[in-house]
């Protein structure tokens, strides 16, 4: 049984939770004031504390500064009168979880205890999975408890030391790298190099050329022999992203490397032999592109000998909390500061979101989020989403086949990357404009052509 310890100066209110949080089933203790909050902090055995911001001798704000001021997680609620929202909000920034405003409703009191403990109950099932798949990379992005995320992070155990080739299936967004990224790390082949190829991102001859590389003077501008992906991925692994897309002359000798583990450079008749963990990716249903002709039979045969499905964001909601808390902490203001902190109206904007975007579409709201909120509190009112065309561009691959002109594309695209810019130097214009090898008064103009100028709060 959880227990809450209530603090507030006012018998009355302390009486009322009391006996209302031990009709739902939790123990419950009370305290007068802050110096007993913390010396029962002290004892342990208080799982949550509902403690008033204003009360004599010390007061909830005191209680969270010396706890432990700018961390995150204390298992704190705060209650404030509407008068004293800023109250909320600076203990937010100290570490509580959330705030309660006075008068309040007791069923919003339970809601809000119980998603305390539902988010206790998520990060613990987080860690213990944490510790079955090893130490977390800062860059890996695969995270999630429901039933279908537990089936993922099983299928990569069981298969990750084998060299079979892996399919990865599921929407632009969903993550599909970052599962490649784990299969290699926990792989036989995880001493030699993970390399990566797009193969939307590459006509056939500039992709038949980057995969298998070329000999000299093998075509014009092939000054000198050149490497390809799979020699530079020997005794490693090779992750060929969007392998959909590939042409019918690319899959055919994409299949020979597969059967034989060798290959010749374009131009070239010296076989090279290589050993290379493969591992695909795509965004498409390659049984129907086989079924249409647009896809060889053989080679979805050779590539999926184990797949991998990732589902979209929203057949998953329930993994939000644990994602927003990662980017949270990934995406910092500034360097060495403390995450933001978000607040549950901002979360249920999350969870009403629909995601086509998926998981990197929440990365970057949250990162764009962190930027407005300058690292303190992302309200509701922070949670922008792209709009249709920047989430179409995710997959620019999908905006030619949708027949989007040059123009269009190439709007989208600046757009994209001025905000890019931006968030990736915390909205410091001078050094997003530096990035990009701008003159500040042109990407300022910029800014006011797409309507960013007022998004985001330079620091300089």
């Amino acid at each position: 049984m959880s227990h809450v310890l209530i603090a507030d100066d006012d018998e009355a209110i302390r009486a009322l939770l009391s006996e209302f949080l031990h009709i739902e089933g939790f123990a419950t203790s009370e305290a007068v004031n802050g110096q007993r909050v913390q010396a029962a902090l002290a004892e342990g055995g208080v799982d949550l504390v509902l403690m008033d911001v204003r009360m004599p001798v010390k007061g909830g704000l005191d209680v969270l500064r010396e706890a432990q001021g700018g961390s995150e997680g204390l298992p704190i609620i705060v209650m404030t009168a509407y008068s004293t929202a800023n109250h909320a909000i600076e203990a937010i920034q100290l570490g509580a979880y959330d705030y309660i405003a006075k008068p309040f409703d007791l069923d919003h009191v339970l809601v809000t205890v119980n998603n305390f403990f539902k988010r206790q109950d998520l990060a613990n099932q987080v860690q213990a999975l944490q510790a079955q798949l090893g130490e977390r990379d800062p860059k890996d992005q695969i995270i999630g408890t429901t039933p279908a995320m537990l089936e993922v992070f099983k299928t990569i155990g069981r298969v990750a030391r084998s060299d079979v080739n892996v399919l990865i299936t599921g929407e632009t967004g969903a993550g599909k790298e970052s599962v490649a990224e784990m299969l290699h790390k926990n792989s036989l082949y995880s001493r030699g190099p993970l390399v990566k190829v797009n193969c939307a991102a590459l006509p056939e001859t500039l992709l038949e050329s980057e995969l298998f590389g070329h000999e000299k003077g093998s075509f014009t501008g092939a000054i000198a022999q050149h490497k390809g992906r799979f020699e530079q991925a020997n005794k490693g692994t090779i992750f060929l992203d969007e392998v959909g897309e590939m042409t019918p002359g690319t899959q055919k000798k994409l299949l020979r490397v597969l059967q034989e583990r060798a290959f010749e450079r374009v131009g070239g008749s010296v076989t090279v032999k290589v050993d290379t963990r493969v591992v695909a990716a795509t965004n498409k249903l390659l049984v129907q592109e086989v079924a249409e002709g647009h896809f060889r039979q053989d080679l979805y045969y050779r590539l999926n000998v184990i797949t991998i499905h990732l589902p979209p964001l929203r057949e998953r909601r329930d993994d939000l909390p644990a994602l927003v808390e990662f980017f949270l902490n990934k995406h910092r203001y500034m360097p060495g500061s403390p995450p933001a902190r978000i607040t549950e109206g901002a979360m249920r904007a999350l969870f009403d979101h629909s995601w086509p975007g998926n998981v990197r579409e929440l990365e970057n709201t949250i990162r764009r989020a962190t930027v407005l909120a300058q690292g303190g509190v992302i309200s509701e009112e922070l949670i922008t989403f792209s709009d249709a065309d920047e989430r179409q561009l995710l997959d620019i691959s999908q905006r030619v086949r949708d027949g989007a002109s040059w123009q269009t594309i190439l709007h989208e695209t600046e757009r994209a990357t001025l905000n890019e810019a931006l968030s990736q130097h915390h909205g410091d214009r001078v050094h997003a404009a530096q990035a990009l090898n701008l003159p500040l008064d042109e990407f300022l103009q910029k800014l006011r052509s797409y309507g960013l100028i007022g998004d985001l709060v330079a620091v300089n």
